[in-house]
């Protein structure tokens, strides 16, 4: 579709334009217009794509117990999704089954997944106040009480969608939210927090890696989520300021964590954006945590659409993998290339396609291609990689909204063309 013909669809102008660009600013929280790439680069109609979702829901969140799901009911009221391959509970799995649960509508599911994080998981009393332990056994006994920042991350955003998507008498998802917010920022006010910390760094205005001493000195690329942030400066009741000013933080950061010609990131970083190896030393590479930079940043372009270097750092990712072989590219490599494992994963398949919404190459489509194609994980490692298969599934399809106040009406037109 020619640019002036979108950008009509779009209620956008060339008059816009910031930095050159005529989108600049004018993402899915302004204009409520989602891409559908399996539609516009695969010729995949509607049906088919609900179809594929419906499937892939069924298989993860219904599915044969043994093989197929991750998420399992527990007792009359509520639910946990569970890390097959380490028989755990994290919050990282939970918040992601939520926001999963709330862009199908799903309500049943999202509220047994959040009773279940607020009885096991979140603290309410002692230095971990208002914070959740990062994971538990599946019969609800904490494991470890420091808290991932990335779980509270999608946690509040899960809740804020929520509140909007299913709104009534009653409805405390808003309240929840906010109290999550809260805690993330003010942590450090409280007398008895001890060595618990905020999740944000006041100075860098970015999301630490953990909120304790220690592991509040450094952040993990895949935590930043700018987008969200954008959301939270809008539904917040406090702090929006800050909330702005960390969604430009984590957007620089992810820029500075991978100029290099591979355009992959570590895992983790110092402040900076510099290389951090983490307890273990081997976080300075990329690996797991790190597939999943470019889905954050292709999504920060969908719903915010400020800083054009997102599509050349996706087209600089993408053509590395391609590099590789799209069908065949290995998990983990040396931020320069090296290989470090040959595996070839779902989850980082899913990833990728999602980069592909804000890359500008012919490539993108081979990419979008292979997430069509790729079967719905099953197995022992079927949790992280079914987590993004589905988070990209609805992701690439344009069903990854931010229902509410800040999106206007939501839709996907087309967008092949668009450069």
């Amino acid at each position: 579709m020619p640019l002036l013909s979108l950008l009509a669809l779009a209620g956008c102008s060339p008059a816009l334009a910031g930095g050159g660009d005529a989108f600049h600013g004018r993402g899915a929280l302004a204009t409520g217009v989602y891409p559908d790439l399996f539609r516009d680069l695969l010729g995949r109609d509607s049906a088919e794509v609900s179809q594929k979702i419906e499937r892939a829901w069924m298989q993860l969140f219904m599915g044969d117990s043994a093989a197929e799901r991750i998420y399992y009911p527990a007792g009359a009221d509520m639910g946990y999704i569970e890390d097959i391959a380490n028989g755990d509970v994290r919050t990282e799995g939970m918040s992601y089954g939520m926001m999963i649960a709330v862009q199908l509508d799903r309500r049943d599911v999202f509220d047994r997944l959040w009773r279940w994080a607020c009885v096991h998981m979140r603290f309410a009393s002692g230095p971990h106040a208002g914070y959740f332990a990062w994971h538990c056994t599946p019969a609800g006994a904490v494991i470890d009480s420091t808290a991932a920042s990335d779980g509270e991350e999608w946690f509040a955003t899960s809740l804020f969608l929520a509140a909007s998507r299913w709104p009534g008498a009653g409805s405390h998802y808003d309240a929840d939210a906010r109290a999550i917010l809260h805690t993330m920022l003010h942590k450090d006010s409280e007398p008895s927090h001890g060595a618990v910390t905020n999740m944000f760094d006041g100075a860098s205005k970015l999301v630490v890696f953990v909120p304790a001493r220690g592991g509040n000195t450094f952040t993990d690329p895949s935590y930043q989520l700018p987008h969200f942030y954008e959301l939270w400066s809008r539904r917040a009741t406090e702090d929006s300021a800050f909330w702005a000013a960390a969604a430009e933080s984590s957007r620089a950061l992810l820029r500075r964590s991978g100029e290099r010609p591979t355009g992959i990131s570590p895992d983790y970083t110092a402040f900076d954006g510099s290389p951090a190896r983490g307890r273990n030393g081997t976080h300075a590479e990329f690996r797991f945590d790190a597939w999943r930079v470019g889905m954050n940043l292709a999504m920060d372009w969908v719903w915010c659409r400020r800083v054009p270097w997102e599509q050349e750092r996706a087209d600089r990712m993408l053509a590395f993998f391609g590099s590789r072989g799209v069908d065949r590219y290995g998990n983990q490599f040396t931020l320069d290339g090296a290989p470090l494992s040959p595996d070839h994963s779902t989850g980082l398949v899913a990833a990728n396609a999602v980069a592909a919404l804000a890359a500008r190459g012919a490539s993108r489509v081979e990419f979008v291609r292979a997430l069509w194609e790729a079967p719905v994980p099953r197995g022992r490692y079927r949790y992280y990689d079914g987590m993004l298969y589905m988070l990209g599934l609805l992701e690439v399809s344009g069903k990854f909204r931010a229902f509410g106040p800040a999106a206007g009406v939501s839709r996907t037109v087309p967008v092949e063309g668009v450069r």
